[in-house]
């Protein structure tokens, strides 16, 4: 086993077939980063009903960060439900004056441009089991604290609008 430059580690053939050995389930390798030599269905041959959608992400030791960025950026693990969300939409109705509007309409733009609305997705569901679950998190912290858009949604408590917060802070 190996961590690239990202801090994620890297699996070898050996390493699989070790993890299968142990017991662990063929599902409950979904998703790992996996040396593109490796052939895991000759390492599972010996598993019984190896199932049709298992998958893992090849290695690439050369692959630039946006692109690896973009992939991790599709492989959102949440609810249907969150998926197929209209999240400016949900943001925008927390908004409770024209002021409010207009800094979300804004910002929007600014998480529509960088193609974050599925992070927007991800942290509604986030917030939502951390409520339903009684998690107690932090006040803010960090420039996520400029970004309004966090704050009506509950990830932070601090209001950038009345400190007069500028988002580019944030999203810079």
């Amino acid at each position: 086993m190996k961590q690239n430059n990202y801090g994620e580690m890297i699996f070898n053939d050996n390493d699989v077939a070790d993890l299968l050995m142990q017991g662990r389930e063929v599902n409950s390798l979904n998703g790992m980063l996996v040396d593109s030599t490796v052939n895991i269905e000759k390492i599972v041959e010996f598993v019984e009903d190896f199932p049709n959608n298992f998958v893992c992400y090849n290695f690439v030791d050369n692959q630039l960060i946006p692109d690896w960025d973009h992939v991790k950026q599709q492989n959102w693990h949440m609810p249907q439900e969150y998926k197929d969300m209209d999240i400016a939409q949900y943001i925008l109705d927390l908004c409770e004056n024209e002021t409010e509007l207009q800094r979300c309409g804004e910002e929007l733009l600014l998480y529509q441009e960088r193609d974050l609305f599925n992070l927007l997705k991800f942290l509604k569901y986030l917030v939502d089991i951390m409520r339903a679950n009684c998690v107690i998190w932090g006040v803010g912290r960090g420039s996520s604290v400029s970004s309004f858009i966090l704050y009506k949604m509950g990830v932070h408590r601090i209001n950038s609008m009345f400190y007069k917060l500028n988002i580019n802070e944030f999203l810079r």
